[in-house]
């Protein structure tokens, strides 16, 4: 007899990632409200207890990234979450975190900045997800999910990439999408025991404990671990970039846009619209920002005659798109900041005045 698939069930994305985390073997959060993700702090603090786990609200986002360095030291399944200016308070844990080797999930679901901003959603955190954040040579994996069910399915593969690869990943989301409520699956997970012979609990059959620490006097021994980083982020690089295209089989294409998150939503129905036209344009959508997903861009820079970029920001990922096309071909971009949300029709009129033959228009 087949087994049932589970029902889906609408639910908001922040209790999404709560409930995926759970799924995941997630057993221990630590956090602040701040708007708009409260909805997940509020939501481990009902089931965490249900689930025989620990939910404890910080004094602070400060006090809350170093109890999370505290139980991903002692090899728990660790998760926090926060919006822009909080993430920003977390920053030197999540260094001490990544120079330590240890594993856990950090959500963003990103506010209108900089400052306090506004509780509006927005993308203009990519700086701060993708090129460290914090101090010294460090990244972390960075996933983008575009839907509910993605928020659920990243969630969990974002505990499994920790595990893998012993390093901080970062969920990035926006205000929008946090909001949103959709259909969800949860496809029942098995977690097996991991083994964590380099956690500082005395287990695992060991007579001496680990000691954890990202504080190396001696220059060699801190050049070693830094170059033992360096060495994790390459065969991150080369193995975890993760994308998706839609409309990119024309030999030649008229236009790629590129968006994540939440602007590729907009992006897709404002595509659709431009080829029911009859033009050749396609879609990338970064699903790892970092590792950004540089070689399949570059190959489709190769075959477009330009590339839009959209984004809520004033300006972030095209930075990185422009270094992925490489000169192949123009690079424009298009965002809106602040929290405003562009409709379809907005971003295809941009599309259009791109198309060849609308210069001008």
């Amino acid at each position: 007899m087949e087994e049932k698939a589970p029902e889906k069930i609408l639910m908001k994305g922040n209790e999404a990632i709560g409930e995926a985390a759970i799924v995941a073997g997630c057993r221990h959060y630590f956090g602040y409200p701040i708007t708009p993700q409260s909805e997940l702090t509020e939501y481990m603090a009902r089931r965490l207890p249900q689930v025989n786990g620990v939910f404890l609200q910080a004094e602070s986002e400060i006090a809350a990234i170093n109890m999370v360095y505290g139980a991903a030291g002692a090899g728990a399944r660790v998760m926090t979450s926060s919006s822009s200016p909080g993430i920003s308070l977390k920053q030197e844990g999540i260094s001490y975190i990544a120079a330590s080797d240890l594993p856990c999930v950090i959500v963003n679901m990103m506010r209108g900045g900089p400052g306090l901003g506004s509780i509006q959603p927005s993308q203009a955190d990519y700086f701060q997800a993708t090129k460290g954040g914090g101090h010294g040579d460090y990244h972390a994996i960075v996933l983008a999910p575009n839907s509910v069910q993605e928020l659920a399915d990243m969630t969990i593969q974002a505990f499994d990439l920790a595990d893998k690869y012993l390093t901080p990943v970062i969920l990035l989301g926006d205000g929008a999408l946090g909001q949103t409520m959709e259909p969800v699956q949860f496809i029942p997970s098995k977690i097996p025991p991991v083994a964590k012979p380099w956690a500082a609990t005395g287990l695992h059959g060991r007579t001496t404990t680990n000691i954890i620490n990202s504080l190396h006097l001696q220059p060699e021994m801190m050049e070693e671990q830094n170059c033992k980083l360096q060495k994790k982020y390459a065969l991150i690089k080369e193995a975890e970039p993760r994308f998706e295209t839609a409309y990119t089989e024309d030999a030649e294409m008229e236009l790629l846009v590129v968006a994540y998150g939440i602007t590729s939503r907009i992006a897709m129905s404002a595509i659709e619209r431009a080829r029911a036209s009859g033009r050749r344009v396609g879609m990338f959508r970064p699903q790892t920002l970092w590792p950004f997903p540089e070689q399949p861009l570059g190959a489709l820079a190769k075959r477009t005659a330009a590339i839009l970029v959209f984004e809520l920001s004033a300006g972030q990922m095209v930075e990185d798109v422009r270094l992925a096309a490489n000169g192949a071909c123009p690079v424009h971009f298009y965002g809106r900041t602040g929290g405003m949300m562009p409709t379809v029709r907005e971003l295809y009129e941009k599309i259009a005045g791109l198309l060849p033959g609308q210069e001008g228009k």
